[in-house]
């Protein structure tokens, strides 16, 4: 592919930025570096290789969900908490 002043006209309307004409050679041939560079993976013969979506091989290891009530943490909670009543949380009313 190639990067000219008009693609990257484009690309300024699409991405809705505005690129000093001080800098637009610049950014061509950066943006014409980077195109290359990723063409480069064209050459890979990857069709040995079956298609993967995750490293980790027999799927996500999932742990149990299980829910412990630490009764410690509830009362440091409330006990720094600046209005409370019966372990629940008191707060302004804010709606009429």
């Amino acid at each position: 592919m190639n990067i000219d002043n008009k693609l990257l006209s484009k690309l300024e309307t699409l991405s809705s930025l505005q690129i000093e004409e001080s800098k637009r050679e610049s950014i061509v041939n950066q943006l014409s570096e980077i195109v290359n560079f990723v063409e480069n993976l064209n050459e890979l013969d990857l069709g040995s290789y079956e298609a993967t979506f995750t490293t980790v091989e027999g799927g996500t290891p999932f742990r149990e969900d299980i829910s412990k009530s630490d009764e410690s943490t509830i009362k440091t909670i409330i006990k720094y908490a600046p209005k409370t009543q019966d372990g629940f949380f008191i707060v302004p009313k804010i709606i009429e």
